[in-house]
């Protein structure tokens, strides 16, 4: 395969990584749709021309080369070991999320009390930790899945279930950005399959709007956190009330 056509497909891994479409780059570029597709299909793209594109999507040449030269697998998950390396170190933790998001070192430093070393330190042991690429100008090419998930069990779910889903909760959820539904009920397994597809369904939305979003500068955007989950279950309050013949624990 030619490096022409290494670099015209590593824009459409690009493209799809952020959620785009050729009609959002062509807005993007001041170029028609049907120009765009026929660039795209012809891979007949002049330099000037991928200088923009690139532009566009946030990224630079040199990166672009990079992930044309060399392509790695996306991580659909970290290991043991990398998740309990965030979950040991809070600003490192951070330096991820911000990474994921696209955040610029400008913004990180404008915003965050994080020193210059401090932000070049944390990016680096991402880097170490082969969770991102560190390329030059402290930008940061994150080698997870765009909709990676943490271990089941694992150090991030623990830390999660422990420390911040109290937090999470602790919000009166009134309104506004905040939205809080507790719904109970009893339905078939059947019922209870599509409920489940509709919430990675959900999820899958999110990712998607991240990705759309990330391109925009970070005070034009908001933190949301979901917690999507489902399960049977039964209120441990009832308990007592239940006859010792009855069905264990119906769920609530």
């Amino acid at each position: 395969m030619t490096l022409r056509v290494q670099l015209v497909e590593a824009l459409k891994r690009a493209l799809k990584a952020q959620g785009l479409t050729y009609a959002n780059l062509a807005e993007r570029i001041g170029m028609s749709e049907a120009s765009v597709k026929r660039m795209f299909s012809e891979q007949s793209i002049r330099l000037e021309r991928l200088e923009q594109i690139c532009d566009a999507l946030d990224m630079g040449l040199a990166e672009l080369a990079a992930e044309a030269e060399q392509r790695r697998p996306a991580l659909a998950e970290l290991s043991e070991a990398q998740e309990q390396a965030l979950v040991d170190d809070p600003l490192l933790m951070l330096a991820l999320y911000l990474a994921v998001n696209r955040w610029t070192q400008d913004e990180v430093l404008a915003n965050y009390q994080i020193s210059l070393p401090e932000w070049t330190g944390r990016l680096v042991k991402l880097d170490r930790l082969g969770i991102i690429e560190l390329l030059p100008g402290n930008r940061a090419r994150v080698l997870t899945a765009r909709n990676f998930r943490w271990r089941t069990d694992g150090p991030m779910q623990r830390f999660f279930q422990q420390r911040l889903l109290p937090e999470f909760f602790k919000s009166r959820f009134a309104g506004g950005e905040d939205t809080l539904l507790l719904l109970s009920g009893m339905v078939s397994r059947r019922s209870a399959a599509t409920i489940r597809e509709k919430l990675r369904e959900a999820a899958g939305q999110f990712d998607l709007m991240l990705a759309q979003d990330a391109h925009l500068p970070a005070s034009e955007r908001v933190g949301v956190s979901l917690v999507l989950a489902q399960r049977p279950w039964s209120l441990g309050l009832f308990d007592p009330l239940r006859k010792a013949s009855a069905d264990p624990a119906p769920p609530l």
